[in-house]
């Protein structure tokens, strides 16, 4: 389906070729005077110097040739050229009412479907979720979901990073405090444990543990060195323990990013690749496509036209290990082996940039990923304190992601209980869903590169461009249409749309309409924030409609179903809308 601004610039293009001026200037814009016009042409502007006219009389000329249409209330030449226009009642709730009957409000599919990875988890085994894991999950998220809404084939990968140092850490602090373990007995050729030594409370001890020791204790680095490597080369004991490490973490990942409702499709990592680098090495080196250098076996990535000197990719380091751009090389190796996607959609925070630059370089120069399968990197800013520094916890800790989410749902439960005469348990439940919100949208209504303030306070207020403000707009509206049906009337149908009459009704309208081409918008710019923008302006004018609108008390009844088939589009829309961010809305608030 079309989008207004086409429809506004087709009856535009096709008055410009009628005068035998070039269609190509009849282009509309939302106007940006709203107390002069609903949208605008400029067009006159530029053909004036084409065809050697005044913009004036090429305006009128257009305008005289538009007046009869339907489609406009009011289409006027404005000095110097502008062309300003207010669209017609008719046209507009025509407009809605095929919207409302159109597949997913009028979208348009993405033609051709593409098949998709996004690789926006990048959790580390045995360590908590924390704050700096939360701008991934939730972006990614609702870019699966955006690129799924437009017909495409999205696989989501958490991408868990299981295969470096903090394995072979665990290992040693594990071996310092149970040597009497199988895993560290010499020659043991039993059956291993199929229950793991350890809890998740005990890994999230010993990891943090051992890790101080490390930057103290040098033997003991060297040591998890060692074992890492033993691990990475198949020593069986540790990938023993290796394999109850990624049991114990990942059936609490699943948990924790359960409750953000992000969910993957594959639960691979970088232990995923490792098969496949030893011949991608191999390749590289025979191609002459890496090169030693001091020890290290590297990839020179730096091009003609670089604005800045990038430093060549290293693959392999002098001792033989290999680093986080050789694991993901050999994924993108597999991942094309496997799935072969059209597009690839990596998400993580924006101080890694040199990182993707290198190894996405590498996969072009090497061939890994063949020029028609793209290659995207989305850097997202950091999470801040009021401070405006990094969050942290009191002590300089990193603080953790359950511990945000209860900070908040409390937060929210405190404010339901002040308000409203409720059980604790129907609170809770509200307080649940609503603090969900809260963060969701206080994280997608910016700009992923920008930072952002994390403010509890701000988030979880009932007013402004806030997660809870856009949930009460909708449970606002399902009140009214239960109050409707309690009365004993029939099921409002989105049939009832009816041409406006207020312009509040009509402003309604017109922000609706935007749906299409705001959501195609944002998936095609991988802009989440884009979609918040839409779900508060049509929240703000729904409200204002709420407020100069008497929809329940109206005596017309072909009226007041025309009222309340309008709210109940606007709900369904918001209700898509929010979906695609990953946010659910309660029934009552």
């Amino acid at each position: 389906m079309k989008t207004i601004i086409e429809l506004i610039s087709d009856e535009l293009k096709s008055a410009f070729a009628k005068l035998s001026y070039d269609e190509k200037y009849g282009k509309a814009n939302i106007s940006n005077r709203p107390d002069l016009c609903e949208y605008q042409c400029n067009g006159a502007m530029a053909a004036a110097k084409e065809y050697k006219k005044k913009p004036i009389d090429i305006a009128n000329e257009v305008v005289e040739i538009l007046k009869q249409s339907e489609s406009f209330e009011k289409i006027e030449a404005i000095m110097p050229g502008f062309i300003n226009i207010n669209i017609s009642n008719t046209f507009i709730e025509k407009y809605v009412r095929d919207m409302s009957n159109s597949q997913k409000y009028g979208i348009e599919l993405d033609n051709p479907a593409k098949k998709i990875i996004i690789d926006y988890g990048g959790a580390n085994v045995a360590k908590p979720l924390h704050i700096g894991h939360l701008r991934s999950a939730i972006i990614g998220e609702s870019l699966k979901r955006m690129g799924r809404f437009f017909g495409n084939e999205v696989i989501a990968d958490v991408h868990l990073g299981d295969w470096g140092l903090q394995m072979g850490l665990i290992i040693e602090e594990l071996r310092e405090r149970k040597p009497e373990l199988v895993y560290f007995k010499e020659n043991y050729d039993g059956e291993y444990p199929k229950e793991a030594p350890f809890s998740l409370n005990d890994l999230e001890e010993i990891y943090p543990a051992a890790s101080k020791k490390s930057k103290v204790d040098e033997s003991f680095k060297q040591r998890a060195q060692e074992a890492t490597l033993e691990l990475q080369k198949g020593y069986r004991p540790y990938r023993e323990i290796w394999k109850h490490i990624i049991n114990v973490s990942v059936e609490d990942l699943k948990k924790n990013y359960s409750s953000l409702l992000v969910d993957f499709d594959l639960w691979k990592g970088e232990s995923d690749a490792d098969p496949y680098i030893p011949d991608l090495i191999k390749d590289l080196e025979d191609r002459k496509i890496a090169r030693v250098s001091e020890g290290a076996l590297v990839v020179d990535i730096a091009m003609e036209g670089d604005k800045k000197e990038l430093p060549p990719c290293i693959i392999r380091k002098s001792d033989g290990a290999a680093l986080y751009a050789t694991s993901d090389l050999g994924t993108l190796v597999e991942r094309e082996k496997l799935y072969s996607p059209d597009e690839y959609i990596y998400i993580a925070d924006k101080r890694q940039e040199l990182h993707y630059t290198q190894f996405f370089r590498v996969s072009r120069i090497a061939g890994i990923v063949p020029p028609n399968h793209e290659l995207k990197y989305i850097g997202f800013g950091t999470i801040n304190g009021k401070d405006g520094k990094p969050l942290k916890t009191r002590d300089g800790g990193v603080v953790r992601l359950e511990t945000v989410i209860k900070d908040i749902e409390d937060a929210v439960f405190a404010k339901i209980k002040e308000s409203r005469d409720v059980s604790d348990e129907e609170a809770r439940n509200t307080a649940k869903i609503v603090g969900l919100a809260a963060i969701k949208y206080g994280d997608l209504s910016n700009q992923a590169a920008k930072d952002y303030i994390f403010d509890i306070d701000r988030f979880i207020s009932f007013e402004g461009n806030t997660g809870p403000y856009i949930l009460y707009t909708i449970v606002r509206i399902k009140s009214i249409l239960e109050k409707y049906y309690e009365s004993g009337s029939k099921q409002v149908s989105l049939n009832d749309l009816s041409v406006p009459v207020e312009d509040i009704h009509k402003k309604l309208y017109m922000e609706l309409s935007q749906f299409n081409e705001v959501m195609k918008s944002a998936w095609n710019e991988l802009a989440p924030h884009k979609i918040c923008q839409y779900i508060y302006a049509v929240s703000n004018t729904f409200n204002s409609f709420y407020h100069e609108i008497k929809i329940l008390s109206e005596a017309d009844e072909k009226k007041k179903k025309g009222y309340l088939a309008t709210i109940l589009l606007t709900k369904e829309l918001l209700e898509s809308a929010i979906d695609l961010l990953g946010i659910e809305a309660p029934d009552k608030m």
